[in-house]
């Protein structure tokens, strides 16, 4: 039988409820756990995050909407992870971590062999916050790291801050989704986050809706994608002061860099049928090492 899923919205879990989840948690039973929104005691979500230390099975963990409240669970949440090695997504959407709770999760975050999906969005971070997520994206070369990442309606950042996020993400080898909506990012930080895309090697999705842009940020982001190679495929400025007529262009010429992948996949794939083609297009084997990486990763953790 594979692992299945525990998925709970908005209730309040009693003792009862809490014991069989973490049974399932050590019978290597959970895939994915979801308390979303969901009230427990402090002893109670104690008794989970042991669970999820124990857990060989668990790959996505999901405790959006303030569970994780104080300080004591941030301790507890970083003890678990410390231990566990199979989570690879972790979501902590609408928590009040603050850089300070940050700090104490980050050890674990950064030494987690499996991490590979990250949620901190509308959870209070600042400038410090951001520079130890910046140690989650190692320059080329290095360990692995995340390769999504979710830091949405953090207003406490300021461009300092976000400059340094996107010097680390034109230098991530890993990162391909990044969300940054409803952050009050302005033109600046867009010029910013435009260099950091045309260097990136493997950024293809990126969230910049209600970030407070202009046809200046747009114009800027139309050059970078009219006239330097990138891998982004997924660019949405929804809820942004940008004419329609700019977002189109940028949505074309991102479609037409999409459809020529496919075109040239499909080559490659005609190339392995038949070994009397030549193979020696290097960027036709670039684009099959890169093409389907625009999937979730919650997809690749499903089995």
């Amino acid at each position: 039988m594979l692992p299945g899923s525990i998925q709970i919205s908005g209730e309040t879990l009693s003792s009862a409820e809490v014991r069989d989840i973490c049974a399932g948690l050590r019978e290597n039973s959970v895939r994915l756990l979801s308390l979303r929104g969901c009230r427990l005691s402090e002893r109670d979500f104690g008794h989970v995050c042991r669970g999820v230390a124990e857990s060989h099975s668990l790959a996505q963990l999901n405790l959006n909407l303030g569970i994780v409240s104080n300080i004591n669970r941030v301790k507890q949440l970083a003890e678990a992870l410390k231990t566990n090695r199979s989570v690879q997504s972790l979501f902590l959407h609408g928590s009040p971590l603050t850089d300070a709770g940050l700090a104490l999760l980050n050890p674990a975050l950064s030494i987690h062999p499996s991490l590979v999906a990250l949620d901190l969005g509308d959870c209070m971070l600042g400038d410090e916050g951001i520079n130890l997520i910046c140690g989650l994206l190692p320059p080329d070369g290095a360990k692995s790291g995340l390769k999504e990442l979710t830091l949405s309606a953090n207003p406490g950042v300021t461009s300092k801050g976000w400059g340094r996020l996107a010097i680390a993400v034109a230098h991530s080898s890993q990162l391909r989704v990044l969300n940054l909506d409803y952050n009050p990012l302005g033109d600046q930080v867009a010029g910013m986050l435009a260099v950091a895309v045309a260097s990136s090697r493997t950024l293809e999705v990126l969230d910049l809706e209600g970030t407070g842009l202009t046809n200046q940020s747009a114009q800027t982001l139309l050059d970078m994608v009219e006239n330097y190679p990138t891998a982004l495929r997924t660019l949405i400025l929804a809820e942004n002061n940008i004419s329609p007529e700019l977002q189109q262009q940028i949505s074309d010429l991102l479609s037409e860099g999409e459809e020529e992948e496919e075109t040239e996949a499909r080559e490659v794939t005609a190339r392995e049928k038949n070994p009397w083609i030549c193979q020696n297009n290097s960027s036709s084997q670039m684009v099959l090492m890169t093409s389907g990486l625009g999937d979730s990763l919650l997809a690749e953790t499903e089995m």
